[in-house]
């Protein structure tokens, strides 16, 4: 990776004091983070083989170990958080995701419950993480994707344009799902597979979601955001326009979370391989048409 590869997007000292912020209250928002955490779990019984030694990468709270706790032979799980507090409160260390502390070929098992959205360069990250893989290693990972509070971005755009003449970005960016799978393969992961889920939650108005995210510190770190809040005119045409074109016949409003989930395995040479060009038993010709006599 070169340096021209990286993209400064998120102003990370922000996500970091946005999570510190969030910690003492973090269980009354956490809902989101145990689903998916439980999802991720579900999905690792699927692979039919122990993982000892586990690295939960962006614990917060420690969700997913929790979720793992006495499934896939996992003996010891290191969790590690961009925030100190989420660290204390998960037992694990403080570390950024973008600059893992660990030893190469160290896991059996790298697992990220809903923080890799937060990362500026996520190749890289990607690419730490398979490092941190012992060889035929495992990763398996959620983040959020493209269609994540949509509703929300486009009625806080429509409000700023309207009142400020203008717009900024008022919700962080999320990667799309034809992407994931060439960061993996980027980052050099075998057998890459990425597949998304939609989960749909409703809330009284828009400004009990806006509690909500900043309860699960995911309010905006995006450097080129506007530094002066949004004002209270503009929220409230935005909370307006929510319910105008959302709101479901009960008045409550529709949220969507786009989840991507990424999985893959670091490289070994008992995986299964492509086969070599011209190694098929068919000829290409008798594939592309199958009523082609036999010669």
């Amino acid at each position: 990776m070169t340096t021209t590869d990286r993209m400064t997007v998120f102003d990370r000292a922000l996500v970091r004091r946005h999570r510190e912020r969030a910690v003492p209250n973090f269980a009354n928002h956490s809902f989101l983070f145990d689903e998916i955490a439980e999802r991720l779990a579900d999905r690792l019984e699927d692979v039919l083989r122990p993982f000892p030694l586990a690295l939960d990468v962006g614990c917060h709270d420690g969700a997913m170990g929790r979720a793992l706790a006495g499934r896939k032979g996992i003996e010891r799980l290191i969790a590690c958080d961009l925030a100190p507090g989420f660290a204390r409160a998960a037992q694990g260390v403080a570390a950024d995701e973008e600059f893992l502390p660990f030893a190469p070929h160290s896991f059996d098992l790298v697992v990220s419950n809903l923080s890799l959205h937060w990362v500026n360069d996520l190749p890289g990250a990607l690419l730490q993480i398979r490092q941190c893989l012992k060889p035929d290693g495992f990763f398996c990972g959620a983040m959020l994707g493209g269609n994540t509070l949509i509703e929300l971005r486009q009625c806080l755009y429509e409000a700023e344009l309207e009142i400020a003449g203008g717009v900024s970005p008022r919700v962080s960016p999320f990667a799309e799902i034809r992407d994931a799978g060439g960061l993996l393969q980027r980052a050099g992961f075998a057998l890459p597979v990425v597949d998304s889920d939609t989960l749909t939650v409703t809330y009284s108005d828009a400004f009990a979601l806006m509690r909500e995210l900043r309860g699960m510190a995911e309010t905006n770190a995006v450097l080129a955001r506007r530094k002066v809040p949004a004002t209270r005119a503009m929220l409230f045409d935005a909370a307006r326009r929510y319910a105008e074109q959302h709101a479901e016949p009960d008045g409550r409003i529709p949220v969507t979370f786009d989840v991507l989930y990424l999985a893959g395995w670091s490289p070994h040479e008992s995986q299964q391989q492509p086969l070599k060009p011209g190694s098929g038993a068919i000829p290409l010709g008798q594939a592309l048409n199958s009523n082609t006599p036999e010669s």
